[in-house]
């Protein structure tokens, strides 16, 4: 019955939006870009430009920086169907503004020949990119500028559905590749460790250098919008759903996650259906854009911001004006990312048509050629000078990682991952030059901290000192690391087990969720030790799924009398509400009457 009414929630959904009523479009507006920026209205102090446009960029669907400030754009005019007989030709281009006058003057094919590429992230000597059924990494040897090695790193991505195949790639703070796939693709990928499946929508995370991959979410419509804060917390957006900004819980189930019979909500329900995302940030943008999420809106020709706040071990998120606001009808923003020099760079996929649900695969009406990407600027405060990364000395890059701007911050964390481990022993003098405790001192020890997590060096002083920091913000992250660190950690239950009980809620949470991922009775029975502390919904929900994670250690043994939550009744009775079996039973009952709980415990 829950799979009827959304199914219907979503027909209605379709048959009032904006994409039903394309069937009727017959006002077609010229292709010029000077005649859509005229459409733009932005806050006051803004202003846009046209950064780079076709005919070279046709169809942008994803772009991701480089450290050396080009933008790296995948581009599909065969979308959204390839037609019998016709040849593969979708792009990898690079755009660069060598002069830095926010105008591109060069764009150039680094590689050609895909199939509907729909993900593009520099990285590892060259750039990964989501084709299809496939993730490859391109690289150019003979620096002529185009790729001459491809290397297929995963295969067994689903294909059910062109705008559901696997995207939006997106580097983490620690160094891990994060991408999507949606609802209606099926993946079977074959790894070191296993097959791993996810057979609906979800986000993977991936570590190249050793193919560890999993499921880090899922459970969204079309999730086309995935990012990550200064802090690690991740955010997400739906291209179908309607709940605006997800605050994504590790390894948590969303609306339309199959055969879970708990699931999490986004943070604005009723939203339109959102692409792409950024947490803007860094001295060009005003104080009160620090650290707000920009997304699209791209039925709606707009360009949205919301303003993040802490709700508990969560987040809210209130939106405000539109950063672009349009009326033109080709107007399709679909994609968004910070610049080297501060400023907000959008990807226009140009189109009068969009989806492939309510017009022909094949309506003349559609646009193959065109395709822009616009820059937006502050006019009161000065760009920031792109910083020199690639050459940049080692103890350069770690200086950057003090930088205010998130992009400098995470190009420095790039160069530096690719020089691997020898870069440890200056990074170790760069954390002992790091003196007090304020916040940005801490704030630079994280970025260490994960600095160290991207070599795959483990340094546990430093974990320890973050795990006991005065920001929360910096416990709930280096609590994160320890999950990776664990084996590797002789005391990691005890470092969690402080944890567990800490004064913040999202410190509790990340907790909780780390030590669903540990193996073993006692990492359960440290998280359920969260209970004596107030629950919040996000709370509530992390303990239920950690207590799912491990029921097959701990329900056989409640079976067997030989573990009883250590006759805490209330322990007890939470895990025999999250697993639902007849098995905890008579361990309830038998505890239940010899407990001196009271009538509220017991209820």
């Amino acid at each position: 019955m829950q799979r009827f009414v959304f199914a219907a929630s979503l027909l209605l959904t379709t048959l009032t939006s904006p994409a039903f009523s394309q069937r009727d479009l017959k006002d077609i507006p010229l292709p010029d870009p000077e005649l859509e920026r005229k459409t733009f209205q932005l806050p006051e102090g803004f202003e846009v430009n046209l950064y780079a446009s076709d005919p070279i960029i046709a169809k942008p669907i994803q772009m991701n920086f480089d450290p050396q400030g080009r933008l790296w754009v995948v581009s599909s005019e065969i979308y959204p169907h390839i037609k019998p007989g016709q040849k593969a030709n979708d792009k990898v281009l690079i755009v660069e503004d060598r002069d830095g006058d926010g105008r591109a003057e060069i764009t150039s094919v680094f590689a050609d020949g895909l199939l509907i590429p729909t993900g593009i992230e520099p990285g590892d000597g060259g750039a990964y990119v989501a084709n299809s059924t496939e993730l490859v990494h391109f690289k150019d040897t003979n620096g002529d500028g185009k790729s001459d090695s491809k290397r297929v790193v995963l295969s067994g991505f689903g294909t059910e559905d062109t705008h559901h195949i696997f995207h939006t790639l997106r580097w983490g703070p620690e160094g891990l590749l994060y991408f999507n796939q949606s609802i209606y693709i099926h993946s079977h990928i074959e790894t070191p460790y296993g097959v791993k499946r996810l057979n609906a929508g979800g986000i993977w995370q991936f570590r190249p250098e050793t193919m560890q991959l999993n499921v880090f979410a899922r459970g969204w419509v079309n999730s086309w919008g995935h990012q990550l804060d200064a802090y690690g917390q991740s955010f997400a957006t739906d291209g179908a759903g309607g709940e605006g900004i997800n605050y994504v819980v590790p390894g948590a189930a969303y609306p339309t996650a199959f055969g879970v019979p708990r699931i999490l909500h986004g943070l604005n329900p009723g939203s339109p259906k959102y692409c792409g995302m950024e947490i803007v940030g860094g001295r060009h943008l005003p104080e009160d854009w620090q650290g707000n999420i920009i997304t699209n809106d791209f039925r709606g020709h707009r360009v949205c911001r919301f303003v993040m706040s802490e709700d508990g071990s969560g987040f809210a998120a209130r939106q405000e004006v539109d950063l672009i606001k349009s009326s033109h009808v080709a107007f399709r923003p679909i994609d968004v990312k910070m610049g080297p020099d501060g400023a907000i760079y959008i990807a226009d996929w140009y189109n009068p048509i969009i989806q492939h649900g309510e017009v022909d695969f094949r309506d003349p009406r559609r646009d193959h050629v065109h395709g822009r990407i616009w820059r937006v600027t502050y006019k009161e405060n000065s760009l920031v000078k792109r910083p020199e990364l690639v050459k940049a000395s080692t103890a350069e890059l770690l200086n950057q990682l003090k930088s205010p701007e998130i992009w400098t911050r995470q190009q420095s964390k790039r160069v530096l991952k690719e020089r691997g481990q020898k870069i440890v022993p200056e990074l170790d003098l760069w954390v002992k030059s790091i003196a007090g405790n304020a916040p940005e001192a801490e704030r630079q020890r994280l970025e260490a901290l994960w600095m160290y997590q991207g070599v795959e060096h483990v340094e546990p002083a430093l974990l320890e000192r973050l795990l006991n920091s005065e920001d929360h913000r910096i416990r709930a992250a280096a609590v994160r690391v320890t999950q990776h660190w664990h084996e590797s950690l002789p005391n990691a239950l005890e470092l969690l087990s402080a944890r567990i009980v800490d004064q913040h809620s999202r410190v509790r949470l990340e907790a909780i969720r780390v030590l669903g991922n540990i193996p073993g009775i006692q990492s359960l029975v440290i998280a359920m030790r969260a209970l004596d502390r107030d629950l919040d919904q996000w709370i509530d929900y992390a303990l239920w799924l950690t207590v799912r994670d491990h029921q097959g250690e701990w329900l056989p043994l409640v079976q067997s009398g030989e573990f009883d939550f250590s006759s805490n009744l209330r322990s007890l009775t939470f895990a025999a509400d999250a697993v639902k079996s007849p098995v905890v039973v008579p361990a309830l009952l038998k505890l239940m009457q010899t407990s001196k709980a009271t009538p509220d415990e017991l209820s």
